[in-house]
């Protein structure tokens, strides 16, 4: 696998692998690909870096990430659904770790509850959990 960092050129190829890991965690973000387009070019404009992971030639996923004093925060992590499950997730997590993030001392990111297949992958890279947010649907009140 290669890696290479985004450019603003990969906007429209990275808005649209973000539209599919929001449809794939069931996330209820429904943002157009317009909307993601714009996010990201913000995004990457303000400090955020994204790296694609190719493989002959063909983008088979990226990270989005940003560095704070504290710790390197994973906004997206995406691996097209064609490459998952045989191990190019854990292999771009390696090389982020060993090129990237090797002076880091932490690494964070959020995962949905109902990701039961991300929190595995996260906790086989020996991630574990930080916190949990919560939160309570104002429409869902008693009385």
């Amino acid at each position: 696998m290669n890696y290479r960092f985004a450019t603003p050129d990969d906007v429209p190829l990275i808005a649209a692998m973000n539209e599919q890991l929001t449809r794939d965690e069931n996330h209820r973000n429904r943002m157009t690909i317009p909307a993601l387009r714009a996010r990201m070019t913000k995004w990457l404009a303000e400090g955020s870096r994204a790296v694609l992971f190719e493989d002959d030639g063909e983008v088979v996923g990226y990270v989005l990430f940003d560095k704070t004093p504290e710790h390197v925060y994973l906004k997206h992590f995406f691996i097209e659904d064609a490459h998952r499950r045989k191990g190019a997730g854990r292999t771009a997590m390696e090389w982020l770790m060993a090129n990237v993030w090797n002076d880091e001392r932490r690494v964070r990111l959020d995962v949905l509850t109902g990701n039961e297949r991300g929190i595995a992958f996260w906790k086989s890279l020996g991630f574990e959990s930080y916190c949990i947010t919560m939160e309570w649907e104002c429409a869902d009140r008693v009385g």
